[in-house]
């Protein structure tokens, strides 16, 4: 039996809590160096004038966008509990002793915070779990290289901590099989007589074309995603459901193409009726879902004349919780293996 303690701590971008915390929210998003990758590391006090000009600027219409979904990101509150479910799952067993934690990248919790609550627990090995099955930069390469970062300039005498990372889970059998359910859940919303014929429009998270060209495999481990669900459909139900892929939350021009919205138009205009909008590179509720595809793309395919409907999020689902201990379980036999433990 492994009688260390082990943290594991969820990785996830985070949300504001309030009105009040919308502004300073964007202000850390817009001022992390790999969202906006400014020459020389943004010489620190030019990313920090360009995030409080954006920031400010953006801030009173996405207030607006808070307001219609409760005032607050439920982001931090499904993340603790998704950490809550981990922690009971993985301590079920008889392998190791386990606290989850939660890390958020722009509000809190902060992870200086969390690393705090951990070495105050006396954590001293910790499992990194990415909560972005699709590996970018801009997501979980920001939230390990801050991790990273936070660890490194820890202050003396708190002794060593051990961190052991999962950044990518996109063709994860557990992670695959949890969505797919999903997937099914959504197409169980529409009449079965429709049902073959509901167009699936995958909508994942937008990125600049640049990272693509730097050689983020973000679109590479989305498409393996898809392939993975849709095969699963497929055996399952005995047909292949139509689908197609596009992006969400851009900002600008020059990021990944074809948007959500502009999708939508192109499903009108080809004659579809029934959609079925699957969030793809998010695992819980939060503005991307509530808001932008729940309410604004609602309206847009309500006009449209699209009958669209969503499936539901991951966020606590026991499937996707899981395929979370199984990585984390793996991980650390794998890890056990090459120390001869």
């Amino acid at each position: 039996m492994i009688d260390l303690l082990t943290g594991v701590v969820l990785l996830n971008m985070g949300g504001p809590d309030s009105l009040d915390a919308v502004e300073p929210f964007l202000f850390n998003l817009f001022n992390d160096n790999d969202i906006i990758p400014l020459p020389l590391g943004g010489l620190l006090i030019g990313q920090r004038l360009l995030a409080r000009r954006i920031s400010s600027r953006r801030a009173e219409f996405v207030r607006g966008y808070y307001r219609l979904i409760g005032g607050r990101s439920p982001i931090a509150d499904i993340t603790s509990a998704q950490a809550a479910a981990l922690e009971e799952r993985l301590n079920s067993g008889a392998r190791g002793r386990y606290r989850c934690y939660v890390a958020m990248r722009y509000w809190h919790p902060f992870t200086d915070e969390t690393l705090a609550a951990m070495q105050k627990d006396g954590v001293r090995r910790v499992v990194a779990l990415t909560l972005y099955p699709h590996y970018t930069t801009a997501t979980t390469g920001s939230s390990l290289n801050e991790l990273r970062r936070r660890i490194a300039g820890k202050p003396p005498g708190l002794g060593a901590i051990d961190v052991i990372e999962i950044d990518r889970f996109y063709d994860d059998p557990g992670y695959l099989d949890a969505l797919t359910a999903q997937l099914r859940a959504g197409l169980s919303g529409f009449p079965e007589a429709v049902r073959p014929g509901v167009m699936v429009l995958f909508s994942a998270h937008g990125l600049p074309r640049s990272f693509i060209r730097k050689g983020d495999p973000y679109v590479e481990h989305l498409l393996a995603t898809i392939a993975g669900v849709t095969a699963r459909l497929a055996a399952t139900e005995g047909r292949v459901q139509p689908w197609r892929l596009a992006y969400q939350s851009r900002v600008g021009k020059g990021w990944l193409e074809p948007g959500t919205d502009d999708m939508l138009r192109t499903l009108a205009a080809e004659g579809h009726r029934e959609v079925l909008v699957v969030p793809l590179s998010f695992v819980s509720d939060h503005i991307e879902t509530l808001y932008e595809i729940d309410l604004l793309f609602g309206e847009q395919a309500q006009k449209l004349g699209l009958d669209m409907r969503r499936a539901p999020s991951l966020n606590t689902d026991p499937g996707f919780i899981q395929a979370l201990a199984s990585l984390v379980e793996r991980r650390l036999t794998a890890q056990n293996a090459a120390r001869g433990l």
